[in-house]
This record gives structure tokens, C-alpha cells and sequence, in this order.
């Protein structure tokens, strides 16, 4: 895959759904993993980052938003149920870039809104899992920045 590209979450506070996220990001080729704000229990963490990551990957934790950096040239991307997001098959992936979830029960906060370069929607019914939300953003990314050769016209594979 060209770039690359960073998972975190907003407020978290369910130690599996955060340990899940890290997991998915590390199995797609993440390059790093952050949380602003998250009140977890690690060893909830561990126990469902069955891949430990944290030995692969570099993890950062912020206390707020207003502490929280980026690399250089790296764009936020906010993943968020709002008006005025692109739904995500539509959205064209930045090259280097890193997105963020909101927590289980609530929105991504308007201090991190702001800081989004760019926000996504998942065009579902209602909201889904924030493990879930991660890694269909994340598999969206891999299929169109990644070197796949272009689906066939008939049914199945190449």
C-alpha cells in the first residue's frame, strides 16, 4: 500500500474495543496507533490484542486534543455520523494520513472536529461498533491505495 497510516480513538473506554482497533490497524500494516483522552483498562487491551502490537508499532497516548500531534504533512481524518461528512466509498484517501474514532457512547468532540482536515461517514442505518468503523475505513483504504488489479466485469475473481 502507497503512504501511510495511523488509527486512534477519541475517548475510548472499553479496554477490548481499543485493544480490537490496535489489532486490526497492526494487521493492515498501520504505522502507528494514538488515543486522546482515553480512559481504559490495559489489561482489557491485551487480553484482545492477541497480535501485540504495541511491540510492532509505536502507541501514543494524549491527554487532550490540545496536546495531540501529528507527523508533519500528516492529515486528521475524523470518522464521525455528522452533516456534511463524505460517505466513505466516495472519500479519495490521503497518502499520509491518520484517522480518528469517537467513543462507544458519544461524537468525536468539536475541539477534535476542528482539528479534521477531513470527516467520513459510513453510509449505515445507524452507528456501529467503533472496532467495526476502524476496520471498514481501514479496508477501504487498503482497496484503493493499495496494488490490487481492477475488479473483473464478470462475477468472481481474476
Amino acid at each position: 500500500m502507497r503512504g501511510y497510516f495511523a488509527v486512534g480513538a477519541e475517548g475510548i473506554s472499553k479496554g477490548f474495543n481499543l485493544g480490537n482497533l490496535v489489532r486490526t490497524t497492526h494487521a493492515f500494516g498501520g504505522s502507528f496507533f494514538f488515543t486522546v483522552g482515553a480512559a481504559v483498562n490495559h489489561a482489557e487491551i491485551l487480553s484482545t490484542d492477541t497480535s501485540h502490537a504495541d511491540g510492532h508499532m509505536p502507541f501514543y497516548s494524549y491527554d487532550s486534543v490540545e496536546s495531540f500531534t501529528l507527523p508533519k504533512d500528516c492529515t486528521l481524518v475524523g470518522v464521525e455520523l455528522v452533516d456534511g461528512a463524505v460517505n466513505l466509498p466516495s472519500f479519495r484517501h490521503p497518502l499520509r494520513a491518520a484517522y480518528v474514532l469517537g467513543p462507544e457512547k458519544g461524537s468525536l468532540s468539536p475541539a477534535m472536529l476542528a482539528r479534521c482536515r477531513h470527516v467520513v461517514k459510513i453510509p449505515t442505518a445507524f452507528c456501529v461498533n467503533v472496532g467495526i468503523a476502524g476496520a471498514l475505513v481501514i479496508y477501504d483504504r487498503m482497496i484503493s491505495l493499495g496494488r490490487f488489479a481492477e475488479r473483473p466485469v464478470r462475477v468472481g475473481g481474476a
